[in-house]
């Protein structure tokens, strides 16, 4: 019986979702608290692969455990063991052939921005401090640009090694809540850095040094040199995967 789990987890200490060598990461985290649990090696597979410093309060995985075991009773076992930033929220049996990453129809991905003049003590570690004045509804405008399906060659990361960098957005825009201004995205599929470069070029425009038009410039030529910088990694949650 597979398992399929959600989970939530601050991104800030760990190499990314990802197990790599001599990093430590989220995957290689549930896979030790399960090797322990069932005294054999699991491997979980991930509805997405955020990035070092990057944050999730909907992720979603899925494994093949050794043997039966009560999914509530694992779902304590796993909160147990896992360390207090990596935190099961449900976990419930799956039908065998349930692919996380292939199965899911959309995810949805918030950036936090926070606007003012002095850091935060507290959330330092979840947004991108950029004091001064940036203008919402240019941001707002150039969140429009990314709607439909278009080639983010000119907004992922350099190095990828995906198969077509076409990819087709639902949803795209943002809100201010007090100091913060938050983007949330929703697409089919994203490239690497693909939403924080989105998000900077949208600060760029909200501080007058892009247009809307000049952005959708950039996404129609393709050139990864004309967009800026991947906005820092912290303001960036993975909120949900839509299946």
């Amino acid at each position: 019986m597979k398992i399929r789990i959600t989970l939530e987890y601050d991104g800030s200490n760990y190499a990314g979702w990802q197990m790599q060598s001599g990093a430590d990461s989220i995957q290689s985290r549930l896979e030790e608290a399960l090797a322990r649990i069932f005294g054999a090696a699991v491997r979980v597979h991930g509805a997405g692969r955020t990035d070092a410093g990057v944050h999730a309060r909907g992720q979603v995985a899925a494994f093949d455990p050794p043997r039966a075991f009560d999914p509530e009773d694992l779902h304590r076992a796993l909160n147990a063991l896992l360390p207090p930033d990596i935190a099961i929220l449900a976990a419930a049996p799956a039908a065998d052939d349930f692919d996380p990453r292939r199965a899911a129809r959309s995810r949805i991905y918030e950036y936090r921005v926070l606007n003012r003049a002095r850091r935060s003590a507290f959330d330092f570690r979840y947004a991108w401090l950029l004091p001064g004045a940036i203008g919402l509804d240019a941001m707002t405008r150039a969140a429009q640009v990314f709607i439909g399906e278009h080639d983010f060659a000119a907004f992922r990361s350099l190095g990828s090694e995906e198969r077509t960098t076409v990819r087709r957005v639902i949803a795209s825009g943002w809100r201010r809540e007090g100091d913060f201004l938050i983007y949330r995205v929703e697409a089919t599929a994203f490239l690497r850095r693909m939403v924080r470069t989105m998000v900077a070029a949208m600060v760029e425009a909200g501080r007058g040094r892009l247009t809307p038009e000049a952005i959708a410039e950039i996404l129609a030529l393709r050139d990864r040199s004309l967009a800026p910088a991947a906005a820092p990694a912290a303001g960036l949650f993975l909120v949900a995967v839509n299946y």
